[in-house]
């Protein structure tokens, strides 16, 4: 059977800290530095949150500029399809058709993919919201 955690005060018989000759001043002390150490630890926590919400925005926001350039190729290779093709009836031109045409599907995927990742961006660290909701009950007497 493990012990209960008493802070590192003798316990008693029943596994309370015994709190006898302890005065208010280090009672209260012990508070203070536990709240401060709780309040770090969520502060931290609420920082690695929003770095990894940072992070998907981030990836979302490079798949939407890819498909800008993707998007900007596409109307650089059919903009030269039509002026070879117009130019002369050579094959080089119908080439840089299916080139144009590929960067389409590129940039239409691309698209797709960044609009995915961008809506599943939450920009409310959850774990640190529900966990501060907890102190104020865990700090306050049990009615």
């Amino acid at each position: 059977m493990s012990t209960p955690y008493t802070g590192g005060q003798p316990a008693t018989d029943d596994g309370h800290p015994d709190v006898e000759g302890t005065s208010v001043g280090q009672l209260l002390g012990e508070v203070s530095r536990d709240l401060s150490t709780l309040m770090r630890q969520e502060l931290e926590l609420a920082k690695a949150e929003v770095k990894a919400e940072a992070a998907k925005a981030g990836k979302g926001a490079g798949m939407l500029g890819g498909a800008g350039y993707a998007g900007h190729l596409t109307v650089l290779f059919l903009s030269l399809a039509l002026w070879a093709a117009l130019a002369s009836a050579m094959p080089a031109g119908w080439a840089a058709l299916i080139v144009a045409v590929v960067w389409a599907v590129v940039a239409g995927v691309l698209f797709v993919l960044g609009r995915k990742q961008l809506k599943t961006v939450n920009p409310k660290p959850e774990r640190t919201v529900e966990t501060l909701q907890r102190v104020p009950g865990a700090v306050t007497p049990n009615s």
